[in-house]
């Protein structure tokens, strides 16, 4: 995804000399190829994150367009100020792009785990938020920030992820995405724990059960009528997320049920508790811990529909 993502980003940026990469000492084996092409376009500001968001806007407000890239917790925690008074309150067009969501830094412990971002960035006003599952929406997701012209935030995985669409999606600001359709159950995620999900609702194929996953690339706007024509379809209903399961894609659906008055929906929450985590492990591993493999995942969906 985030190699996906760099690529588009050339493309954009060759074409456009407004735009601007700024990196706080990430990178590495990523940019190389941007620097190159591009090195007026491009400017490294040290292991100064805080810093970074202020040039960013700075130059927003000046009419460059401006990427600003770090570790996702780096990018949003050791920010939130800048982004806030700076970014947000002026609506500058800076993107910042989170890279390695959830627990893709896993052996790196509670400084490089994610799992706050949404919680915490989808309170701040102007902010669009964009959550990738694929390659294929993270390239629209860059597409649609450049547009905006207002604050973006990007939240990427690292690890590889595969396409997860069968065909070229028609993908809609503030609509989910359909991977998978089926009439037992939805399940509604967001960023690279997509890929789970579907391999879940593969094994729980094997049972019988088929069922659709809607991937929210954009976290905020959500357009709520979209969402609740699919929720009032459902009486399963299961959301899944590479993040704490207090003010993210959890409660946006919960506060979405409440919303729209809907009586009929069972929501179960799929995410990490509210804790630190200080096991060391690959990501695999880690995910296994709080129930986000494939298997815990459709063992999960399992008891749900017994219920």
């Amino acid at each position: 995804m985030r190699n996906a993502f760099v690529k588009q980003l050339v493309k954009q940026a060759s074409a456009n000399k407004n735009i601007i990469l700024l990196t706080a000492d990430l990178g590495y084996t990523v940019f190389e190829d941007y620097q190159k092409k591009l090195p007026k376009q491009f400017c490294n500001v040290g292991v100064a994150e805080a810093n970074m968001i202020g040039i960013a806007t700075g130059l927003a407000l000046s009419g460059k367009t401006v990427l600003a890239y770090s570790i996702a917790s780096f990018a949003t925690l050791k920010t939130v100020e800048q982004i806030r008074n700076d970014t947000c309150v002026h609506n500058a067009h800076v993107i910042i792009v989170g890279s390695g969501s959830g627990f893709s830094y896993s052996n790196s412990g509670p400084t490089h785990h994610t799992l706050e971002d949404l919680a915490i960035m989808r309170t701040l006003p102007n902010l669009t938020i964009f959550s990738p599952a694929d390659p294929q929406e993270a390239k629209w997701c860059l597409a649609q920030a450049l547009k905006l012209k207002t604050p973006v935030y990007i939240r990427l995985g690292k690890k590889g992820e595969p396409n997860l669409y069968s065909k070229k999606p028609k993908l809609v600001l503030g609509k989910p995405g359909i991977i998978k359709q089926g009439k037992d159950y939805l399940v509604i995620t967001t960023g690279n724990i997509a890929y789970n999900c579907l391999l879940a609702e593969k094994i729980l194929e094997e049972k019988g059960l088929k069922g659709t996953i809607l991937s929210m690339h954009t976290i905020k706007p959500v357009n709520t009528k979209v969402l609740g024509n699919f929720l009032k379809k459902y009486r399963h209903i299961i959301t899944v997320e590479e993040h704490t399961l207090l003010g993210g894609l959890g409660s946006i659906i919960s506060e979405t049920i409440v919303d729209l008055k809907l009586k009929n929906c069972e929501l179960k929450k799929i995410g990490v508790p509210d804790t630190f985590t200080f096991v060391s492990g690959d990501i695999k591993y880690i995910r296994d811990l709080y129930g986000l493999s494939p298997e815990k995942i459709a063992d999960t969906i399992l008891k749900e529909l017994k219920k």
